[in-house]
């Protein structure tokens, strides 16, 4: 039987397949370094998250911190630590660095008072459970210690829990099934095992290049973070309103470009960090991002000139336009593609699925030797797949019945489907994505279809914990894992220490932030205009279900079946093209991600792709650039987490110094 032709996309993959190669030894790395790193990173770098994610939206690096930090300090105590120790240390600070679960709380506290709540008559219509009402003390007085917030905080803490198992459980599952038993290549789990290995000779007396790229990306983070996120950090603490020398998040030009390009959101976000991580990405991906941002600059003129996008008006910023247009075309075109890619991935993985069982059975023949196909390494940490998939049908069934008892109205059945269903079949879908392309994909407006199709009537069933969720990337995360060589029951422990940890913590911090001024607000720019957008699309979705007296919700106002057809066809065209000359079909992915969006961020991405691709990669090679580039991005990160904590730490002691917050 002859090969399938070999796609560019294909031939691009090998590359990423040997960037890191499988270990036959796996070490425990979960040890008092971890429980340290844990308690440092989330008492010091948790408020500079925090902070970062309010005002740019971008993450910190406190991890690479507190890796550089403990392996100095193990270094002059005369004990190096081994790469699993700080692949564990790693992974156990970045979760610590994060905004932890109660983020979320804040975000509620803005939505349910919000414009566009008001503006589809939902004001004090939400549940107690979900968060209190817009005129209680717990909101007004800004107190998320408040008593009227416990049912929330005991709800978000279940689910946080009860998810981790969740996650754990069923993306084990499909690690096994995608990885050990069909031998899927994964080919981005190795650019995220070299970024995080990237310091595991840092300790070693030699300099190698690793180091080198890592320090050379941490000056090129100090030096640019100094002046974005620098100066509006130290002048927010000292003066009234942050001063800003680049602009945050992002250069809006919507205004000025509207005469060339009107109903068109256009602009920039000026981030060196952006361009760095477009040099790693797959470029075929990037290319299918760049075509859909191209494809929606050509066409938001020309479809306002034919009356389609009629609720733009001259003087819009992004925000508006971008959600004008969406109810007017983009959401419906998107969707179209959206199932296009949804309908083209379920029909590649049963194919490859039937091939798949049929050469495990010739190679089961061939070789009686060969053994259980669910063997498994020694020493990597397994146990029965059953067993996982045991724990996860107990915790799901615990998530249907807490979804149930909040929205007793709501038909059981649909989250039965949802949970033993969906989940598994959709989790399983992905894995074997993310294993042959390194992409994903979701069949869109399930939820919300089954929310319509159930006839429910109200608010509240949007807002329960329903169990519908996609767990197929953690097939990945696993892969990533066993290519450290870390035993997967350091990650257990792991989880069993962030949990509790980044649970309190996040409260503290959050409380504190949330108590010291109004979020979102002008100190916060990131949060103010994008909490905006949220807000609009999601009260959009919540319309669907919502009695309007006779009005079309908002959200059949964004439903056209012509121009959803229109999606999908075109991306059934491109499909069969792209397959039919052998050109990489994960070009597809990247369009749908692209669609339809603000092409702010995506620029800086594609320019990066650009030049890795066409400067980089021809001068230095390929594999030795997506080698180089995630050490690089590393070190990138980490000189711009310093000077996040620099100025978040001037922030947090005006605001102690200033003003009593308890």
């Amino acid at each position: 039987m002859a090969e399938p032709r070999s796609r560019k996309g294909d031939r691009e993959l090998e590359a990423y397949r040997s960037i890191v190669e499988t270990p036959t030894e796996f070490k425990n790395g979960f040890t008092w370094v971890a429980v340290a790193g844990a308690f440092f990173c989330g008492l010091l770098m948790m408020p500079g998250a925090i902070y970062l994610s309010l005002i740019t939206g971008g993450g910190l690096a406190a991890a690479w911190v507190t890796l550089i930090i403990f392996s100095e300090i193990s270094r002059r105590a005369m004990r190096t630590l081994n790469k699993q120790e700080l692949v564990i240390l790693l992974v156990v600070a970045g979760a610590m660095a994060g905004g932890g679960p109660l983020a979320q709380l804040i975000w509620r506290q803005y939505f349910i008072q919000s414009d566009a709540i008001r503006d589809i008559g939902l004001l004090g219509q939400f549940p107690s459970w979900y968060a209190p009402p817009p005129a209680s003390e717990a909101i007004t007085g800004r107190a998320l210690w408040h008593p009227a917030w416990l049912t929330p905080i005991l709800i978000v803490l279940f689910m946080h829990v009860i998810g981790r198992i969740k996650s754990y459980t069923l993306g084990y599952f499909f690690f096994r099934v995608t990885s050990d038993v069909e031998r899927l290549p994964f080919p981005l789990a190795g650019v995220n095992a070299q970024g995080s290995m990237a310091l595991a000779e840092s300790g070693e007396r030699k300099t190698t290049w690793k180091w080198r790229m890592f320090s050379l990306g941490a000056v090129l983070g100090l030096v640019f973070a100094a002046v974005q996120i620098g100066i509006p950090l130290v002048s927010g603490a000292l003066l009234a309103k942050p001063v800003t020398v680049i602009p945050l998040p992002w250069w809006d030009a919507t205004r000025l470009t509207e005469s060339l390009l009107p109903a068109t959101p256009t602009g920039i976000v000026f981030d060196l960090g952006l361009i760095i991580i477009g040099m790693v990405m797959p470029f075929w991906a990037v290319v299918g991002t760049a075509a859909a941002i191209l494809l929606t600059l050509a066409m938001n003129p020309l479809l306002h000139h034919l009356g389609v996008l009629n609720r733009w008006q001259p003087g819009m910023d992004t925000i508006a336009t971008t959600f004008g247009n969406s109810i007017d075309f983009w959401m419906s075109f998107g969707l179209g593609t959206a199932i296009a890619v949804a309908l083209i991935s379920l029909y590649q993985t049963g194919r490859d699925m039937v091939r798949k069982v049929r050469e495990l059975r010739q190679a089961a023949g061939r070789d009686a030797k060969r053994g259980s196909m669910w063997s498994t390494p020694p020493g990597r940490g397994d146990f029965s797949p059953w067993i996982a998939l045991g724990l996860y049908a107990v915790c799901a069934g615990l998530v249907v019945w807490l979804a149930h008892w909040l929205v007793p109205g709501f038909p059981v059945l649909f989250l039965m489907f949802f949970t033993f269903i969906y989940t598994p079949l959709i989790s399983y879908i992905n894995a074997r994505l993310v294993g042959i392309v390194g992409q994903s994909v979701d069949i869109p407006y399930v939820r919300e279809m089954a929310y319509i199709f159930s006839g429910y009537k109200g608010l509240d069933i949007w807002l329960a914990p329903v169990p519908l969720e996609n767990y197929g990337g953690r097939a990945q995360d696993f892969r990533s894992q066993e290519l450290t060589g870390t035993n997967f029951w350091s990650y257990v422990k792991s989880d069993c220490l962030i949990v509790p940890l980044s649970f309190a913590l996040s409260f503290v911090f959050w409380a504190f932030i949330w108590h010291s001024g109004a979020i979102p607000s002008e100190t916060y720019p990131f949060a103010q205009k994008i909490w905006d957008l949220q807000a609009k699309n999601t009260a959009l979705l919540y319309s669907a279900t919502l009695d309007m007296h006779g009005a079309t919700p908002l959200f059949f106002q964004a439903i056209h079946p012509g121009v959803i057809g229109g999606g999908f066809a075109f991306s059934m065209v491109a499909f069969f093209l792209l397959s039919a000359f052998s050109l990489p079909v994960m070009t597809i992915y990247g369009f749908v991600q692209g669609i339809g969006q603000m092409p702010h961020a995506f620029l800086p991405l594609v320019i990066g792709a650009l030049i890795g691709r066409f400067y980089l990669q021809r001068k230095f090679g390929q594999k030795r650039i997506l080698e180089v580039m995630p050490v690089l991005a590393a070190g990138y990160g980490t000189g711009a987490g310093l000077i996040a904590l620099i100025g978040v730490a001037l922030n947090l002691i005006v605001k102690a110094v200033s003003a009593a917050p308890f």
